[in-house]
């Protein structure tokens, strides 16, 4: 069965930045298993697999725009030390801040004397992401799993609906 729109996908990959840093890895532990199409993936990771088939491996080169997007400088800003009283910070936190554009993850960045520097990109956006992927096993998703827009274990996907 080949990858498409509405397949199960197990797979394995390593990614990597253009300097050769690992970002994340999972031939040594599980495989990632997700279904086609309901936006789990990134846009130039998912276009990727289209088409492809158990047994393959692919190299895929997915620039910012296809993977976490560009970096905004203008989701970079200093807000007082203040309001984060009786808390311990330190920069790699993240939290959920209530922004003009709604509920937002944003990571301390810098601690400075006064302020706290928060930024609202995605850690990996502006960064071109390099995958090597094996395709481990490709199936039509059950009607279940596309209702409820995820893979079921064995048994069901154990929680309540």
């Amino acid at each position: 069965m080949i990858v498409a729109p509405n397949t199960v996908v197990k797979m394995h990959y390593s990614v990597l930045d253009n300097d050769g840093n690992t970002i994340d890895n999972s031939f040594d532990g599980e495989p990632l298993v997700f279904i086609i199409g309901t936006g789990y993936l990134i846009p130039g990771l998912e276009n990727a697999l289209q088409g492809k088939q158990a047994g393959d491996t692919l190299n895929v080169k997915v620039e910012p725009e296809e993977g976490y997007g560009e970096r905004h400088d203008n989701l970079m800003q200093a807000v007082p030390k203040s309001m984060f009283d009786g808390m311990e910070i330190e920069v790699g936190m993240q939290f959920r801040a209530s922004t003009d554009d709604g509920d937002q993850s944003v990571m301390i960045i810098e601690i400075q004397d006064e302020d706290v520097i928060v930024d609202g990109n995605h850690p990996l956006s502006g960064i071109t992401l390099n995958f090597d992927v094996e395709i481990l096993e490709v199936r039509e998703a059950t009607q279940e799993e596309l209702a409820h827009g995820h893979v079921h274990g064995e048994g069901g996907c154990g929680h309540e609906h």
